[in-house]
């Protein structure tokens, strides 16, 4: 299964990254990760330092890390050659259950090319404001799961939780989202098995 994990610069794509990995690999699954940057590796140096030097729960192997050069969203979308040709890299090197392709960071009209994902996480940061999520944008009302980070932040810079639930709720129709802090852990269990039920799912479905 192939996950698209996109949204703002500073939303925390790769800390949800990591610890959406740390719970996958727990249960089980082989999981590789892609990176876009713009113009350097820092997503893929932070996950290879987390999750490959440090906890050593992934090989070197697992990690590619893609400078785009451009648009985060052309990499993604419009031409995502780049990215074809990464994931095509990391099949031959092994049989993943999961890869992880983070995009650069990008505005609430990107989204993935069904070439490169077959499911998609938009991540939010509750600190820039509880106006996202009613502002809408493709990444918010196309995306499959909807994640609204750094809740904890929330009573710093006044921003509304149930404002942003109630609009979220009303873009997004039937589709979920979750509120989460990646920080203090709150969250995450709903998270955790919103994603595992899909990988589930599309498991089944491939069988």
């Amino acid at each position: 299964m192939k996950i698209g994990v996109l949204g703002p610069v500073g939303s925390g794509k790769t800390s949800l990254i990591i610890n959406l990995t740390e719970y996958l690999v727990k249960r089980g699954l082989k999981v590789g990760i892609i990176t876009n940057d713009v113009v350097s590796h820092n997503d893929a140096i932070t996950i290879y330092n987390t999750l490959v030097d440090q906890k050593k729960i992934l090989n070197k192997e697992n990690v590619l890390g893609i400078v785009t050069g451009g648009c985060p969203h052309t990499a993604i979308r419009e031409d995502p050659s780049l990215n074809l040709r990464a994931l095509e890299i990391l099949n031959n090197r092994d049989k993943f259950d999961v890869i992880f392709i983070e995009s650069g960071g990008d505005n609430v009209m990107s989204s993935f090319s069904p070439l490169l994902a077959d499911y998609t996480i938009f991540v939010l940061d509750t600190s820039a404001g509880d106006k996202y999520p009613g502002k809408g944008g493709l990444g918010i009302f196309e995306s499959d799961l909807l994640v609204i980070n750094k809740i904890d932040l929330a009573p710093y810079v006044n921003a509304d939780l149930e404002k942003m639930r109630r609009d979220a709720t009303k873009v997004r129709k039937n589709k979920p989202f979750v509120f989460v802090s990646l920080k203090t852990g709150e969250g995450l269990k709903e998270l955790h098995s919103v994603l595992e039920g899909e990988i589930k799912s599309e498991s089944v479905a491939r069988d």
